[in-house]
């Protein structure tokens, strides 16, 4: 398949729209999942009694996305240093690949660099207002957060490259859920880790089954992923275990009573999760056509993000474990 630029990707007269090229190059669209992140642990407070904090509340989702996107244009930096998105010619844009802004000649390397640090560094303003606000505990989640996402691609620990960016993602976001519900409680709490497992392990999922179409530009540039270390025909078996844990996993805890009945809910999005693992198995050797399972995959994770969410924050509770 030829390298050539997609039409939907940045190109460099974007340049002669500064604030616009910021703004899109840390992918916006993609940031949706910390928000249902923070969605949900917002909800498990709620839920289990909490009067929420509308100040603390909005400040907590300004910064988880504020640090996301620090996170994302950071990827990116170390993905063009390390070659791995330069020679990516199966990226399925805007799903794999990276945003393209460095191969594309929007951004320098050395711009995307001092892009993704400085918005890290706004991040920390709003987490010590948020720690003096609440705990000091918070400290320590913000920090492990930001910790995860600067080495899921920076050396010397990639992460990704360890085939550990499938359990880095789930962490990450398990975090952002404990982090916003531990801003509205004040303590730590087991509560938004049982109750946000299932939407971090298929955030997880998202990661996993973009590495298909990556994967001969990864293995190229020694990027060892967990589909370039299991291979297409071992990975696309691991994927469906991982997505079976996941709704399993809600279904065990509403069954435990560890969250309420109409959580259950949540798990129809298995429905889509499916969909996408049949396109996976029929294709993982073919990347082209793989864009419809990125989709339903998304569709899936975003999906029960937001059911879980409403339904832990106005569902029955039968009691919650602190």
């Amino acid at each position: 398949m030829p390298s050539s630029v997609s039409p939907s990707e940045p190109l460099p007269g974007l340049r002669a729209r500064p604030l616009l090229a910021l703004l899109l190059a840390t992918r916006p669209a993609f940031l949706g999942g910390t928000l249902l992140a923070c969605l949900i642990g917002l909800a498990t407070a709620h839920g289990n009694g909490v009067p929420v904090d509308m100040a603390k509340a909005v400040l907590t989702v300004l910064f988880a996305l504020l640090a996301h996107a620090g996170i994302n244009v950071l990827n990116d930096y170390y993905d063009a240093r390390s070659g791995a998105d330069a020679a990516n010619t199966e990226r399925l844009y805007p799903f794999t690949g990276g945003s393209r802004f460095i191969q594309n000649g929007v951004l320098s390397e050395a711009e995307t660099g001092r892009l993704g640090y400085a918005l890290l560094a706004l991040v920390v303003p709003a987490g010590l207002w948020l720690s003096l606000h609440s705990a000091p505990g918070l400290l320590l989640i913000g920090l492990a957060g930001l910790f995860l996402g600067w080495a899921y691609t920076a050396p010397p620990l990639a992460l990704v490259s360890r085939g550990l960016g499938e359990a880095a993602v789930a962490a990450g976001w398990l975090i952002v859920v404990a982090g916003a519900d531990f801003v509205q409680r004040g303590a730590f709490s087991a509560t938004p880790l049982v109750a946000g497992l299932s939407y971090a392990l298929l955030v997880a999922v998202i990661l996993f089954i973009n590495e298909f179409p990556d994967r001969r530009g990864d293995e190229a540039t020694g990027k060892r992923t967990l589909v370039v270390r299991l291979g297409p025909d071992n990975a696309k078996w691991a994927l469906l275990g991982l997505v079976l844990v996941a709704y399993a996993w809600l279904v065990l805890m509403v069954g435990r009573d560890r969250l309420p009945q109409g959580a259950a809910a949540a798990a129809m999005t298995l429905v889509f999760s499916f969909r996408a693992a049949r396109i996976l198995m029929a294709h993982a050797h073919e990347p082209a056509e793989l864009a419809p399972a990125l989709k339903l995959t998304l569709l899936a994770a975003h999906l029960h993000g937001l059911m879980l969410a409403a339904t832990l924050a106005y569902g029955r509770w039968p009691g919650h474990a602190s």
